[in-house]
């Protein structure tokens, strides 16, 4: 069903590095690449479905130390800055324009963040035609003494491979996976229940990148953000958290959603979860409804007026 190639990258501090990008064709000259987040892979098929579906050639791409990517030596997750991901997606982004004129990006959570910075990093060339931004990580869902803490992390390098005593909390995998009750099925070896191990070296690069953000971007394309509409704050699964967003504060998403750029739509959606798409059903039907009809407005109107070949 997909095509996998593999991204061979420059080696980091911790050695070889690669990438994978999945694809899966629709015969169209426009394409979606998505990005996915924190404790996270391409597993949706779902988004896949409905893209192609939509006659859009889908991509997907496995970070370097996530998912198809994760090689033995690596920390998973890691990196000391978040550009440390642009040269994935400028080569993925290089492959996918080989064959396509219309390059839809649609990150989730981390992804998003990562994907903004990019978009703004490449502004002017035109490598892209819009962003589709599901639950966007622009801010840190904690208190703000916190998020001040955070902020002043000076760990030494040395420090990368140890974890922050944060604990560990299995709510979100609870309220996601088949064997505790969820819709989905996916592997607990690359997404396990209680996430990934948070290290001060990370956590100080998304710091860092959401600090640029709050300073305000200036993405050139135009720019969707989806977010619940309500977030709630637990440690151990509840009910609710099958239509709440327990991972991020909603409201902090569309705070900061206008510091993308100048054409960005704000959207809350009724009782999303964290990754909207994996909302029950017909909840994640209207996230799809709202995507189809902002890009049926901002990327490629002639696609819905019957006109597949139209610039």
């Amino acid at each position: 069903m997909y095509e996998s190639t593999v991204l061979h990258l420059p080696d980091d501090y911790e050695g070889e590095v690669i990438a994978t990008l999945l694809s899966r064709r629709a015969g169209s000259r426009r394409a979606v690449l998505y990005i996915h987040g924190f404790t996270d892979y391409f597993f949706q098929d779902h988004l896949a479905d409905h893209y192609v579906g939509q006659g859009v050639d889908f991509y997907a791409l496995d970070l370097r130390k996530y998912g198809r990517s994760l090689l033995p030596h690596q920390t998973r997750g890691l990196v000391r800055s978040i550009t440390e991901y642009f040269p994935e997606i400028d080569e993925a982004v290089r492959i996918i324009r080989r064959d396509h004129d219309h390059v839809l990006v649609n990150a989730h959570s981390t992804g998003g963040l990562i994907a903004a910075l990019w978009a703004d990093r490449v502004r002017g060339r035109g490598l892209v035609q819009g962003l589709v931004l599901n639950s966007p990580f622009l801010d840190l869902n904690v208190p703000a003494p916190l998020r001040f803490a955070a902020d002043l992390l000076k760990i030494p390098l040395s420090y990368s491979s140890r974890p922050l005593p944060l604990g560990v909390s299995t709510a979100y995998g609870d309220s996601l996976h088949r064997s505790r009750g969820g819709e989905w099925d996916y592997d607990l070896e690359l997404k396990p229940l209680g996430g990934f191990s948070v290290h001060a070296t990370w956590l100080a690069a998304v710091r860092r990148a959401q600090r640029r953000l709050h300073a305000g971007l200036d993405v050139d394309v135009p720019v969707l953000v989806l977010a619940s509409s309500n977030g709630l704050r637990v440690r151990d699964f509840v009910p609710e958290a099958k239509s709440a967003d327990i991972v991020l504060d909603p409201r902090q998403i569309a705070r900061w959603a206008t510091s993308i750029g100048t054409h960005v739509s704000c959207v809350r959606i009724t009782d999303g979860m964290h990754d909207l798409v994996l909302s029950a059903e017909p909840v994640r039907k209207q996230v799809f409804a709202e995507i189809d009809r902002w890009t049926g407005v901002y990327l490629y109107p002639w696609a819905y007026q019957g006109n597949e070949n139209s610039p």
